[in-house]
């Protein structure tokens, strides 16, 4: 009988003694490497199989409809499917099904019928509130398998110039822009391509610092709607603005646009960058004009900001761009005419985090003019999806390397999805390079293009813009587009000093 007790009692003390010493070994190794076990696993990825986009511009109700571009890598393999369907409900026809990887689709989106009043939307109960309004219309991508790799989406205006890029749903974006003085119409459009609501913030700064008596928080976002906000009201006076836009609940696709005269189509601010203390603003032309920089300062600690131009001649601060303070919580506008007729990128360096975008002039009727913005340098590779050139428009890649040299592809696409010759290109350390693109000519969706550009192995952080133009001397700018990273794979998550232990 002893025996027997003392085995019952020795046996859970054995388990405790094992359970300790492997715990304990666990915390051990998160200090000390123990062989491969506890050195941190290489970084994996996957291949990407399913990405959604959405077009707040085409089919929305009121508008002149507009269209949509959509194309992939070429030389993706295997089944898949890229799915264009209006935003609404579930169970809405598709207006498209597409299947061939490489071919670039357009396809006009017509206007749909005017929303009615919808219950639930906060209106504006005093003169400080902003309404909040529900409208019909955008444009929802969902692709998936060899359609979803390397996937661009575009929208592009009836006069067939690509206004801004069609976004993946997000928590957070920025934006950052001319105010109201040069604005008369300001819209904020919130897309939810979700199956459940999400809860919206909007935090507004302008040039006189933090908006203050605005109640722009919780705006609910019914699933698979849009809502817009007119800003102009509260925005009044202001000549530059930033916008926070975050979710509490949920995810959205947010876009801004701005319209100088009640006839025009005006102009879609890209988004920008979350806010960093170094960002790179890519894609400025050779056009001739003074360059508007639009920079937002988010938090209460004063930015000292310096700026450097990355140029076809190489990196120096342009006049005006140095020794410049900026109150927290603001945005400010700074006007750098130096920079007029010279292709570059913009390097801002900050001592806290900032976000930006810039301007010149150029646009359809009723811009305020053409934008780019504080942007990531590419991974992978950055695909364009609508270009043209001939018939009175030209198309340019703005390719900088604001750190060490690049080495970088070129390829274009023909609308039919066959490859052009890749073209190597480098771009010195420091400097920019201006390529063009579609010398064969051509005009009208027909002869559209895509375009693919690849950093290659061993190169520095590579940024890019696209820029479309009338021909010739003095051409004005129609539109300009950072390129974004069109990825094929999305990274898996490390792994590290994992232990499974088994105690029979």
């Amino acid at each position: 009988m002893k025996g027997l007790s003392a085995n019952r009692i020795l046996a859970p003390l054995l388990v405790v003694i094992a359970l300790g010493a492997v715990y304990g070994l666990a915390s051990f190794g998160s200090f000390t490497k123990l062989g491969a076990s506890g050195q941190v696993a290489p970084p994996r990825s996957t291949a990407a199989t399913s990405v959604l986009r959405a077009c707040p511009l085409p089919g929305m109700a009121g508008s002149g409809g507009g269209n949509v571009a959509l194309v992939t890598l070429p030389a993706t393999a295997g089944p898949g499917q890229a799915q264009v369907t209006r935003l609404g409900v579930n169970g809405t026809p598709a207006l498209n099904n597409l299947t061939h990887p490489g071919q670039l689709w357009v396809s006009p989106v017509r206007p749909a019928k005017a929303a009615g009043t919808a219950a639930g939307l906060r209106t504006p109960g005093n003169a400080n509130a902003i309404a909040t309004v529900p409208t019909q219309g955008g444009v929802v991508v969902q692709a998936s398998g060899s359609m979803a790799r390397g996937l661009e989406v575009e929208q592009i205006t009836n006069a067939g110039v690509p206004s801004t890029r069609c976004e993946s749903p997000e928590t957070d974006f920025w934006f950052a822009g001319p105010g109201q003085h040069s604005a008369a119409r300001i819209q904020l459009f919130l897309m939810n391509v979700a199956s459940q609501a999400a809860d919206v913030n909007v935090e507004i700064a302008t040039d006189a610092g933090p908006l203050q008596g605005s109640t722009d928080t919780g705006i609910s976002v019914a699933p698979h709607s849009t809502v817009v906000q007119a800003l102009a009201g509260v925005l009044h006076g202001s000549r530059v603005i930033s916008l926070h836009v975050r979710t509490s609940v949920g995810q959205v696709v947010a876009g801004v646009e701005e319209v100088t005269s009640a006839g025009g189509s005006g102009a879609w601010l890209p988004a920008a960058q979350e806010p960093a203390t170094q960002v790179v603003l890519p894609g400025l032309p050779a056009a001739a004009g003074t360059r508007q920089l639009f920079v937002a300062v988010p938090g209460i600690r004063d930015a000292h900001i310096k700026l450097t131009a990355v140029t076809t001649r190489g990196s120096y601060p342009p006049a005006g761009g140095s020794g410049l303070d900026i109150p927290g919580g603001s945005a400010v506008e700074i006007s750098l005419p130096s920079m007029s007729g010279i292709p570059a990128a913009l390097k801002l360096s900050s001592n806290v985090p900032v976000t930006a975008s810039a301007m010149l002039n150029g646009g359809p009727t009723g811009a305020p003019g053409v934008f780019t913005a504080a942007s990531l340098p590419l991974e992978e590779q950055g695909v364009v999806a609508y270009n043209k050139a001939g018939g009175g428009t030209s198309s340019e890649l703005v390719l900088s390397a604001p750190g060490p040299a690049v080495k970088a592809s070129i390829t274009e696409i023909a609308g039919s999805g066959a490859a052009g010759t890749p073209q190597i290109v480098d771009i010195q350390a420091g400097h920019s390079l201006v390529e063009q693109l579609g010398k064969g000519g051509g005009s009208g969706h027909k002869s559209a293009f895509s375009v693919l550009v690849t950093p290659l192995a061993g190169s520095g952080p590579l940024y890019a813009g696209r820029v479309v133009a009338s021909s010739g001397t003095g051409g004005v700018v129609q539109s300009l587009l950072p390129v974004a990273s069109a990825l094929t794979t999305v990274p898996l998550p490390r792994v590290q000093n994992t232990f499974i232990t088994t105690v029979p």
